[in-house]
């Protein structure tokens, strides 16, 4: 099943998924969403404290918050061991296609964006000397992490696409993959989900959210 191409308000392309009928990102746009709530509210976050961090990215998708993260680890010298999941990837194709090297200024990093895209499936891999990726395509609920990560970024289509991605059995397994202080993160500010998060033992914090939404939320394992 194909995805169409869109481009969001920042200039930034995503894709609107045919399965679900949602956009990969946020209209408003897609880049500035990623650097705001997973960068910003969660790799800087935790890079204040630590150099060396483990990210579980629940929705690879575009492969946008992984490329951020990854320039991210450049630019500030973090070493990143990055675990993506992704249930239905886009095709290389699509990947191509794709407009971020250019709006980010970092067209000589883009065979390095594209290599996460056509990098084998549950093969760790040493893209530059401070980010190794590994990439699963499984479903998010067969997930089986322990005390692994630093960060989550919850990434999983908005619950109304995708409503069993947002219950308290899945929220309890990321609970279970982050380390103790673990931090997850989402663009998602539902009343709903943000007391699943606290009934399965995280601590919320109500962000301010990305351009064009007023909240996001972040949850840490204490």
């Amino acid at each position: 099943m194909s995805n169409s191409l869109i481009e969001t308000e920042d200039g930034s392309h995503s894709l609107i998924s045919e399965q679900f009928g949602v956009s990969y990102h946020s209209k408003h746009g897609a880049i500035q969403e990623t650097q705001h709530v997973f960068i910003n509210a969660a790799l800087r976050f935790k890079a204040v404290i630590q150099k060396e961090i483990s990210v579980l990215d629940i929705g690879f998708g575009t492969g946008l918050n992984a490329y951020m993260t990854l320039l991210e680890a450049e630019k500030e010298n973090l070493a990143i061991q990055y675990t993506a999941i992704e249930a239905f990837p886009i095709s290389y194709q699509q990947a191509t296609d794709l407009n971020y090297s250019a709006l980010l200024k970092m067209k000589h990093f883009q065979p390095v964006f594209l290599k996460m895209h056509s990098t084998d499936w549950d093969a760790p891999t040493q893209l530059t000397d401070q980010f190794q990726f590994t990439k699963q395509q499984i479903k998010f609920e067969t997930i089986a992490f322990t005390d692994q990560f630093d960060i989550i970024y919850f990434d999983a289509f908005a619950p109304n696409a995708q409503p069993e991605l947002w219950e308290a059995g899945l929220l309890r397994k990321m609970y279970q993959a982050l380390k103790k202080n673990g931090v997850l993160v989402t663009y998602c500010a539902k009343g709903v989900v943000k007391r699943t998060l606290k009934a399965v033992g995280f601590e919320i914090e109500a962000l301010k959210g990305p351009p064009g939404k007023r909240e996001m939320t972040r949850a840490i394992k204490g």
